[in-house]
């Protein structure tokens, strides 16, 4: 049979040809056509013959296929590429829309490859590269696979460069570190070897700023407790804050509900620093003294003495506070014990600022010094000139320091803390 021949009896067929058998009814129609073609598109490969011959599972109201079913497959295949689309295109067109429908369902799934999971990782992640966070998070939901490929660390650290994001640690706070080990860990590098959580970082970053640019501004709360005093210093420390004032108190309050838990009371002169990490509170005052503070209880732990002058700044670092004073000295203190551990002398004015990491002290003072100390040997190993006005504020991460006065700021770089770099 020929190609012309087989489409005159494709459109014979579809006109309902008096040489022909009577079409069945439209319902019958659909109900063969639609099985047929199903399961010559669903089934493996094969060659017309084997369908003609192999048994097949039918439900007993099908009837069985056309007796031309088999040649015009065979001519089918016999047909060049130009001819065999010119018959699909008449076969399309003698086609009612729902078998024209029931053949694109059928088709469709044919060309739905998931070619993400065919490509290399490298190449799959290079092609999710290009698209936005929020399609990733999309992407993440399709199939496990995706969801692999899709929270790769490498490409949320992308995302996060992308969006200016470039300390991890600023934006997650302590989230950042790592949950304690378990008993029974075997490593105790697992912490620093952990994965930095670039994915997380995003998300973080994403909803600050969606909070800032469409939250509604909640109204703000009002701590009242010091009456007309001035507020001296202020520390946050969980869902806890300490304020300490010039009428010789502290004051602990809930951040959630803005009332006063407790007022710690003791010092005899106006408090002008604090430090608090959890339930530790340590404050320093114009009478000369630390105090040592339980915020749960309220009761004072210890009282230091020692400094001859106003305790101006203290900086508190595990169970040590290092405090600088109006009298130019720095004193190293045990928390535990309560007890002098090392005095720092050197600066030749009043202490104005002070940082301590565990190893070393940066202090800032009124004689426009920034020092550097070893506060073990009480040496101190560098002294930072450049200011033309007293130090009021620094900033040190235990390489870089960063130090203000009224018109000037520095920044400072310490190489294995033995010779500095100096530069604005």
């Amino acid at each position: 049979m020929t190609a012309v021949e087989m489409l005159g009896y494709v459109k014979h067929k579809s006109e309902g040809g008096p040489d022909h058998p009577s079409p069945p009814t439209k319902k019958a129609r659909c109900h063969q056509e639609e099985g047929d073609i199903s399961d010559a598109l669903t089934e493996p490969p094969f060659s017309p013959r084997s369908m003609c011959h192999a048994p097949r599972r039918r439900h007993s109201s099908k009837p069985p296929p056309p007796a031309q079913l088999c040649a015009w497959i065979e001519t089918f295949q016999m047909w060049t590429n130009v001819e065999r689309r010119y018959a699909i295109d008449r076969l399309i067109e003698a086609c009612e829309p729902e078998q024209v429908r029931h053949m694109m369902n059928v088709i469709e799934p044919q060309f739905q490859r998931d070619f993400i999971s065919l490509l290399p990782k490298e190449l799959a992640l290079y092609v999710l590269s290009f698209l936005e966070p929020r399609d990733l998070l999309r992407a993440a939901q399709t199939c496990h696979y995706w969801r692999i490929l899709a929270e790769d660390n490498l490409l949320w650290r992308e995302k996060c460069r992308e969006a200016g994001i470039e300390d991890v640690k600023e934006v997650l706070g302590r989230r950042v570190a790592s949950p304690p080990a378990r008993s029974g860990s075997c490593s105790p590098t697992h912490a620093a070897m952990a994965p930095i959580p670039w994915k997380a970082a995003f998300m973080r970053h994403h909803y600050i700023e969606m909070n800032w640019r469409c939250k509604p501004i909640r109204e703000p709360k009002v701590l009242k407790g010091h009456d007309d005093h001035v507020i001296t210093c202020l520390q946050f420390s969980g869902q806890r804050i300490v304020s300490g004032s010039d009428d010789n108190t502290l004051k602990v309050w809930s951040a959630g509900t803005g009332r006063c838990l407790r007022t710690l009371v003791g010092h005899t002169g106006g408090v002008w620093s604090s430090q608090m990490s959890g339930s530790l509170v340590v404050s320093g005052s114009t009478d000369r003294t630390l105090k040592v503070w339980n915020a749960d209880t309220g009761h004072c732990v210890h009282t230091l003495y020692g400094h001859t002058s106003t305790v101006r700044c203290m900086h508190l670092h595990g169970n040590r506070v290092v405090s600088g004073s109006r009298d130019a000295t720095l004193r190293v203190w045990d928390l535990d014990s309560g007890t002098c551990l090392h005095v720092l002398v050197g600066h030749v004015a009043a202490v104005r600022c002070v940082q301590y990491n565990g190893r070393l002290v940066v202090s800032g003072a009124y004689d426009y010094m920034v020092k550097v100390w070893d506060p073990e040997r009480e040496e101190c190993l560098h002294t930072l000139q450049g200011h033309t006005n007293r130090v009021y504020s620094l900033q040190f991460d235990g390489v870089h320091a960063l130090h203000a006065s009224p018109w000037k700021s520095r920044g400072e770089r310490f190489p294995g803390c033995h010779t500095p770099c100096l530069g604005l």
